[in-house]
């Protein structure tokens, strides 16, 4: 790898560490292709993304970013998980590690806190963005629904009373 193509992997790994709402860090010694594409994959479909880096070049696109403290956690063969949704990629690493034991997660970064492995878990274990919304908008219409069942009521009440008065002089 030349000069001109570590630039341009220092630039893309700076891109990742400042836009990422995640960064995930892992270790896959011993993982097969298959098993990459497959994390990458599920990844992908979530909206984030893999990144295999020389440790070196990640730790010098790291300085002066607000996460430099990760990178303490680069050392051996890394990869690097991230996502603009804060939960998502450490949702999808956390899940993929219960099912490899090949896949390590050592820690991460949100914003410029660094976490451990404790914090990603405790990050994955979060509503996502999605959830969060559906969240607020059945909080939001619950109380909407309250009341106009509260306004429906009397009038179904005065009918039913009105009804059975009907039947009563009827009979």
């Amino acid at each position: 790898m030349d000069r001109a193509q570590k630039e341009k992997v220092v630039d893309e790994l700076g891109q990742i560490f400042e836009s990422s709402g995640v960064v995930v860090v892992a270790h896959y010694t011993g993982m097969t292709v298959a098993q990459m594409q497959d994390l990458r994959a599920k990844l992908r479909d979530v909206g984030g993304s893999v990144r295999v880096a020389k440790n070196t070049l990640a730790k010098i696109a790291l300085e002066g970013k607000p996460a430099a403290k990760m990178g303490d956690l680069l050392t051996g063969m890394t990869v690097l998980s991230f996502s603009e949704d804060p939960v998502a990629a450490a949702k999808v690493c956390e899940a993929y590690a219960k099912s490899n034991d090949k896949f390590v997660i050592i820690g991460g970064a949100m914003g410029d806190t660094v976490l451990d492995q404790a914090g990603i878990k405790a990050v994955a274990a979060m509503p996502s963005r999605e959830e969060l919304l559906a969240q607020i908008v059945s909080c939001i219409g619950s109380p909407a629904s309250a009341i106009a069942g509260a306004i429906g009521a009397p009038a179904s009440n005065i009918a039913s009373i009105l009804s059975t008065i009907e039947e009563k002089a009827a009979a």
